[in-house]
C-alpha cells in the first residue's frame, strides 16, 4: 500500500531487481515452468533469477495465480525473459509498437469534448514519474486505457507531487478528474471495522477495476515461532513493522489490527527489517521486490531473515475519481473498457515489463 512519504522508499528500491536475472539458473528463466510439489513462488524465483522477488512472475501470470501464498503441482507457469517479454511471445517492445498502429486511426474528441483531466506525482518510481517513458507504469496503463477500445477522448496528465492533495483538494475541488493511482480495499468486506481511510475510500471515491496487483510478505527470523505461521490467525500477538505511511488495510482485510498485534512505524524498509532482527518487532510485512532489493543491498540472506511462504496478501491499485464529478462514472467506464482490451491483447503486461526494463537500464548505469 503506497502513500505519501512512502514514495520515495519505493523509489529506489521496486525496480532494482523486478526483471534482474542470475546466472545460476538462468536455463529456468525464459521458459514455461510447470510447479512441483514443495515449490514457492520465492524459490522457482531464485531459481530463475538468483533473486527471491517473484513479482515478475506474479504479473506475466496473473490469470493463473490466485493465491501466491500455495501453488498447486502441476501449474504451468510463463517465466519472464530477461527483456520482459514471454517465453515463445512477442517482445514488450513489439506488441506495444503494434497497439499503438492499430489504434492510431482512432478519430481523437473535439473541443465540445475536453479532454479528461488525468493527475499524478513524481518519486514513485517506476510506477508515476516523469522521468520514464509515458510517466511510468501506471501512467502509461491510465493514458494507454483511454486510447483503446474504441474510446475516443482525449486527455491531458499533469504531476502534483502533493500526493495528500489529490484525493483531498484536487479531487474534490474538480480541478483534476482522475488520480493515478491508488490501493483500493474491498469494500464489499465489513466483516471488519473500517479505518477512517477505508471509509473515505468506499464511499467517497468510484475506482476503476484493479490496474496492479502488488504482493505483500512477512519476515521474520528463522527460528522465530512466527516463521511457521500456516495461518494470519497464527500472527495475532506479534509484532509488526510496517512503515510509515504505508497503509494498514491490507492487514485490516486478513483479520490483523491493532486490537490483536502490536505496530511499529519506522521510516523504511531496512529500518523494519532491522527490527526483526534486534527483536523490536517479530515480523515485518510489505512487497516482495522492496524486501529482495532491501535484504541485497543490507548483504542479508534467507539464513538471517526469511519469508513465511504461507501467508502473504494481495493489494489492488486502481484509478480513482471523485463522486461530486458528474462525469466519474463515464471516465472510469472508459478507463475500464480500455484496461480489458489491454488485458486480452497482452498490452497490459507489455507495459509493465516494458517499463521496468527501461528503469533497471537506468539504474544500471548510474550504477556503473
Amino acid at each position: 500500500m503506497f502513500e505519501f512519504n512512502l514514495k520515495k522508499v519505493v523509489m529506489s528500491a521496486t525496480a532494482v531487481t523486478a526483471l534482474s536475472a542470475g546466472a545460476a539458473a538462468a536455463q529456468e528463466a525464459c521458459t514455461n515452468y510447470t510447479v512441483q510439489d514443495g515449490d514457492t513462488m520465492a524459490t522457482i524465483a531464485i531459481a530463475a533469477y538468483g533473486t527471491s522477488n517473484y513479482q515478475p512472475i506474479f504479473n506475466a501470470n496473473r490469470n493463473a495465480i490466485t493465491n501466491p501464498g500455495s501453488l498447486q503441482p502441476g501449474l504451468v507457469l510463463a517465466l519472464p525473459c530477461e527483456d520482459g517479454s514471454l517465453p515463445n511471445g512477442q517482445s514488450a517492445q513489439e506488441l506495444i509498437a503494434a497497439e499503438e498502429k492499430r489504434a492510431a486511426s482512432v478519430k481523437r474528441s473535439n473541443v465540445y469534448a475536453p479532454p479528461i483531466k488525468l493527475v499524478a506525482g513524481n518519486g514513485w518510481e517506476p510506477f508515476t514519474t516523469e522521468a520514464l517513458s509515458g510517466g511510468g507504469i501506471m501512467t502509461r496503463l491510465a493514458t494507454t486505457s483511454l486510447q483503446r477500445a474504441g474510446n475516443s477522448r482525449d486527455y491531458s496528465v499533469s504531476f502534483v507531487d502533493d500526493w495528500s492533495s489529490h484525493l483531498e483538494t484536487l479531487l474534490p475541488l474538480g480541478a483534476f478528474d482522475i488520480s493515478i493511482a491508488w490501493t483500493v480495499p474491498d469494500c464489499t468486506n465489513r466483516s471488519y471495522e473500517w479505518s477512517a481511510e477505508t471509509e473515505a475510500r468506499c464511499t467517497q471515491f468510484v475506482a476503476s477495476v484493479p490496474v496492479y496487483d502488488v504482493v505483500g510478505g512477512f519476515y521474520t527470523l528463522p527460528e522465530s515461532e512466527y516463521a511457521a505461521a500456516t495461518d494470519f490467525s497464527d500472527l495475532e500477538g506479534s509484532t509488526i513493522c510496517r512503515m510509515a505511511g504505508w497503509s494498514m488495510v491490507v492487514l485490516e482485510e486478513v483479520g490483523l489490527n491493532r486490537s490483536n498485534i502490536s505496530v511499529v512505524q519506522p521510516n523504511s524498509a531496512r529500518e523494519c527489517l532491522d527490527a526483526v532482527l534486534t527483536g523490536t518487532a517479530d515480523v515485518a510485512a510489505f512487497e516482495v521486490e522492496l524486501f529482495a532489493s532491501t535484504m541485497k543491498d543490507m548483504g542479508l540472506t534467507s539464513a538471517d531473515i526469511a519469508e513465511n511462504p504461507y501467508v502473504s496478501t494481495l493489494s489492488s491499485m486502481s484509478f480513482l475519481a471523485h463522486r461530486t464529478n458528474p462525469f466519474a462514472r463515464e471516465y472510469i467506464a472508459m478507463i475500464n473498457k480500455g484496461l480489458v482490451e489491454m488485458r486480452e491483447t497482452g498490452e497490459w503486461y507489455a507495459i509493465i515489463s516494458d517499463t521496468l526494463r527501461e528503469q533497471n537500464e537506468k539504474l544500471n548505469t548510474a550504477s556503473n
